[in-house]
């Protein structure tokens, strides 16, 4: 299973590199990569292809790949750690509080914020959406957290809470913004990788790759907290240790995601339960296979958004909406054909 989704994500990229208003051939995309490292080959290219493929094409790919890939593997930690295959990152308020950090920055930008627009440039909205994520991520696990333990429970309800209260405060900003604000926020606010460049890859490359690569490495505890908090210290793994991590990492890999792209649904939802039927519980297999299947699956969604209505492009939610919500259907009818 991990060898094909590897197989078929490799031949995807080649595909999506190549496909579009500029179309460029697998033998030419591969040309001009391997030219951009120094190594000449025989196959021709026009420089519009070379500057479509590295300036626009290529950041867009690479960070899709790390977005998509790291709220899969968030959604399947979060399921391991809440011990339901229906939890999802959303539920401890990191993409409300993104969301609500960076819906003040664009509606308040001229006003509040007009020091640190100075400051910062460009870079103040993904700023400011980490931040938002962090710092609501951290307000739900200080109200879950009793001292000496972090209880699932209460880290459920404190989200939902959070979620509410941001949700609302998100709304008023919306309420009061103007007509050009508005247009910025319902597109920001369905995700999208327009206008990506390698700046954007260099500022969420580092955490997102964090996130990729401690949580797989988590797949043994995880293991061991399905069969209950208790049995899992017993079995000597650090339980509260455990789970802060899983929150911090999480919080860190959704938080970058939803700063870069803007609100993706369904990704960290679908692709581990998805996988899950297929594979099983196992986390040393669902880690590594959701962060492939969740880049796959944002990339192909991603090429559907910029080509479905080319030269116009359709928000990623939009697509990963209409993906996910016929298989949760699936599942509900699945589930009732079983139960019978």
């Amino acid at each position: 299973m991990l060898l094909g989704l590897w197989l078929l994500l490799s031949l995807s990229c080649l595909l999506v590199l190549g496909n579009g208003v500029v179309n460029i051939s697998p033998g030419q995309a591969l040309a001009i990569l391997a030219d951009s490292l120094g190594w000449h080959t025989a196959w021709p290219f026009s420089h519009e292809q070379q500057t479509v493929l590295l300036a626009i094409r290529a950041p867009r790919l690479v960070l899709g790949l790390l977005v998509g890939g790291s709220l899969a593997v968030s959604g399947a930690a979060m399921q391991g750690l809440f011990r339901n295959p229906l939890a999802d990152p959303a539920l401890i308020g990191i993409s409300s509080g993104a969301a609500l950090a960076a819906v003040a920055v664009i509606v308040l930008q001229n006003t509040l914020f007009s020091g640190l627009a100075v400051l910062l440039g460009h870079y103040l909205l993904p700023v400011a959406a980490i931040c938002g994520g962090f710092t609501v991520s951290w307000l739900v696990y200080r109200l879950a957290d009793s001292g000496d333990r972090l209880d699932i429970g209460s880290l459920l309800l404190a989200g939902i809470a959070i979620n509410a209260l941001a949700g609302s405060a998100t709304g008023l900003l919306v309420y009061i913004s103007n007509d050009d604000q508005l247009r910025t926020l319902t597109f920001w606010s369905m995700g999208s990788l327009s206008g990506v460049g390698w700046d954007s890859v260099l500022l969420g490359a580092p955490f997102l790759a964090l996130n990729l690569i401690v949580l797989p490495l988590l797949a043994y505890p995880l293991n061991a907290l399905l069969l209950g908090e208790a049995e899992a210290g017993h079995l000597g793994f650090p339980v509260e240790r455990l789970k802060t991590a899983i929150v911090a990492l999480v919080a860190l890999g959704v938080g970058t995601a939803v700063a870069l792209t803007g609100i993706i649904g369904f990704i960290g939802l679908v692709v581990p339960h998805l996988l899950r039927l297929l594979v099983g519980p196992d986390h040393r297999w669902l880690l590594p296979g959701s962060a492939l299947l969740g880049a796959l699956l944002l990339l192909c969604s991603d090429y559907l958004a910029r080509t479905l209505a080319a030269p116009a492009e359709v928000p990623i939610g939009i697509i990963t909406g209409v993906l996910g919500s016929p298989f949760f259907l699936w599942l509900l009818f699945r589930q009732k054909i079983m139960g019978h």
